[in-house]
């Protein structure tokens, strides 16, 4: 049984990973999503954002919903073909979120009429990733929000149980300078240099240990060549905490360290905020209680500890949510993503453990 259920797990995580979904390019998996749980029983819709959404027959007590996101970070073009490389699979994408996907799928199709589960309504959402701003996730909750009493995002590793929402500002900077010929106008200012000049900067600010607080620079651009001062160029940034003053006195900082890089550069610079993910907490002690329970005998390592993920939508609405981590792997929003192919089962009753905990 155990090794025709794995079998199963892994048809769908390959064909759902080696279907593209780069940011804002999630149609072609929403489709096969949509395609799997209809053949799975389910009467699916399509909402206004793109999310697949199905009601699943049956069920007793809350009404839980629960989500797993279609996106990764990888851009389009990427190779996502599945490899298989002792005891793990390898792909960009294909733990985080594709596994998720995978089982909850198969739990779909292998639901018993009678089996313990709450009222479900199963979501595939889009907008998780990077600049998506949880846009399905908020979609979800601001359409139906009122009649959840529970929100669960499958996402992550097994064992791991998200409880608090970890707050996230992203900001885009974009420096102009008049530029030039690399000889013949030097010394023109350069948006390179002051792209740099802030980058440098912001990595020198001191961020507090506790609250825990975090800033990344992820993507850097500009120029048109080597032998050009460069009139554009930008990078944006991401910051995040558990405390949501801190997060915005972070802001605060890092913007007067941009302008300041900016004026000393002699180029002019514009911060666009393009993305703002809530820090919260709900009432969710009795959803960790089930999920930890559902944990019990499947891992025997486990913690309950704060990210950001769809839950942070359900969160700040005062929804009672969680993130449930379903699988064992490594090098997540890496092209060497791989997860063990050995996990797929446990994470498999763990879900099934955690709507029977949750139907009770």
């Amino acid at each position: 049984m155990g090794q025709e259920l794995q079998s199963a797990i892994v048809d769908h995580l390959r064909r759902i990973t080696e279907t593209a979904a780069p940011p804002f390019g999630e149609e072609a998996r929403a489709s096969l999503v949509e395609e799997l749980w209809r053949g799975a029983g389910l009467d699916v819709e399509r909402d206004a954002v793109g999310n697949v959404v199905a009601a699943v027959p049956g069920g007793d007590g809350p009404r839980v919903l629960v989500a797993a996101h279609l996106d990764t970070v990888f851009a389009e073009g990427t190779d996502v073909r599945v490899r298989s490389e002792g005891e793990r699979l390898c792909a960009p994408g294909i733990g985080d979120n594709s596994a998720s996907l995978a089982l909850l799928t198969t739990f779909l199709e292998r639901r018993e009429a009678g089996g313990a589960r709450p009222r479900l309504t199963v979501a595939a959402t889009v907008g998780e990733e990077g600049v998506g701003d949880l846009r399905g996730a908020r979609h979800l909750v601001a359409e139906r929000g009122e009649a959840c009493d529970a929100f669960v995002a499958i996402d992550g590793h097994l064992g791991t149980v998200v409880a608090q929402a970890v707050g996230s500002r992203r900001l885009e900077a974009r420096f102009r300078g008049p530029g030039g010929h690399s000889w013949g106008d030097f010394p023109s200012p350069s948006a390179v240099h002051a792209a740099g000049s802030a980058i440098h900067a912001l990595a020198g600010l001191a961020l507090p240990s506790e609250p825990r607080t975090s800033l990344n620079v992820g993507e850097v651009w500009g120029g048109t060549s080597i032998n050009a001062i460069a009139q554009q160029a930008g990078f944006n940034l991401d910051l995040r905490s558990l405390d949501p003053t801190v997060l915005d006195r972070l802001d605060e900082r890092a913007r007067a360290v941009i302008a300041a890089a900016a004026r000393r550069s002699g180029c002019e610079v514009e911060v666009v905020q393009i993305g703002d993910r809530p820090v919260a907490r709900a009432d969710n002690a009795w959803l960790v209680a089930c999920a930890l329970r559902a944990l019990e005998g499947v891992t025997r390592h486990h913690a309950v500890v704060a990210s950001s993920t769809d839950a942070n939508a359900a969160l700040a609405h005062g929804i009672p949510a969680i993130a449930f981590g379903v699988y064992r792997g490594g090098d997540a929003h890496r092209s060497s993503e791989w997860l063990e192919t050995s996990s797929l089962v446990p994470g498999y009753r763990a879900l099934e453990r955690l709507l029977a905990c949750l139907a009770a």
